[in-house]
């Protein structure tokens, strides 16, 4: 199962590759890991997707939320959020057929960035299935080189849930949503 985690971390040298070590010593591929600044300077989102079963992913979620440099760590599998990519793609495309890879780009709300007398570059947002049916409807016309950024993600507005013993609605409480730990000096 496809799982994106959000963790919010300390903006401090070191804490990528702590993430990362933790995924690799239990022997997680990382899909996407995207780092970037947030609205607080001391703070930085880091966006991981990652598969595998719900039980070890709960475990790895624990894990992660016991490294010292992370504030707090989110798993979006049980509520609604929006996710994004983004790609760059460089068309190897002339004159003569350059209006229909305008054509796709446009049905896709993408937007053209470069044109050159060979070749256009053009930029999408969106989930990852829109950008591989993109990049899939491109590849006839020759893809020259494609980059991406790779999944963020953040949780939808107010969500609520439904208590099997209350009728009404109530705001829903994260019970994923795991503390830091305390740091402790090494013993």
């Amino acid at each position: 199962m496809r799982h994106v985690i959000s963790a919010l971390v300390m903006n401090e040298p070191g804490v990528l590759a702590n993430v990362a070590g933790m995924f690799a010593a239990r022997g997680f591929n990382i899909d996407s890991l995207v780092v970037g600044r947030t609205e607080k300077p001391e703070l930085s989102r880091m966006t991981i997707v990652v598969t595998g079963d719900d039980n070890t992913l709960d475990q790895v979620r624990k894990q992660l939320a016991k490294l010292v440099p992370i504030v707090e760590v989110h798993d979006f599998k049980s509520q609604a959020y929006i996710e994004r990519d983004l790609v760059l793609v460089s068309v190897t495309v002339g004159p003569e057929k350059r209006g229909e890879v305008i054509e796709i780009v446009n049905l896709f709300r993408g937007k053209v960035v470069d044109v050159a007398e060979q070749g256009i570059i053009v930029e999408l947002a969106g989930t990852e299935s829109k950008l591989e049916s993109f990049v899939e409807l491109l590849r006839p016309y020759g893809i020259k080189e494609l980059a991406r950024t790779g999944v963020i993600a953040i949780a939808r507005g107010m969500q609520l849930a439904r208590d099997t013993s209350d009728s009404g609605p109530r705001k829903r409480t994260r019970s994923m949503d795991a503390p830091a730990a305390a740091a402790l000096p090494p013993s």
